[in-house]
């Protein structure tokens, strides 16, 4: 099941141009990696965009994160349904699971769970 979904917007340098989602937009940078930033409302969780520049284990770049509950049952239905895996389901160093799936219309889709 989907709890959330984060724009990824490909960027040049995700490091650069904090201030504009923080001081402007009023939302609260939750993480900074180098090359992706994601940043978050303090009053609405589910309002997120990340910054990225080059994902650091992944082929290709996504053009939006979903956060899922089951991200092994996801895996499963996506392999079930023949949609092509771009990277495979991995558990990152930097601690989430994830893989990437390309929809019908060639968007890469990286769906992924937070190990909380």
């Amino acid at each position: 099941m989907t709890h959330r979904i984060v724009p990824n917007l490909n960027v040049d340098d995700a490091s650069t141009g904090h201030e504009f989602y923080e001081e402007f937009l009023g939302l609260k940078k939750e993480f900074d990696m180098g090359w992706i930033a994601s940043f978050r409302s303090p009053t609405h969780p589910g309002a997120q965009v990340s910054l990225v520049s080059g994902d650091a284990s992944a082929p290709e770049q996504s053009a939006m994160s979903v956060h899922v509950h089951d991200v092994e049952a996801a895996y499963a239905d996506a392999l079930r349904r023949g949609y092509e895996i771009v990277h495979p389901l991995t558990t990152e160093p930097w601690g989430v699971r994830r893989f990437f799936v390309r929809d019908p219309h060639g968007v890469v889709v990286n769906v992924v769970a937070h190990a909380d």
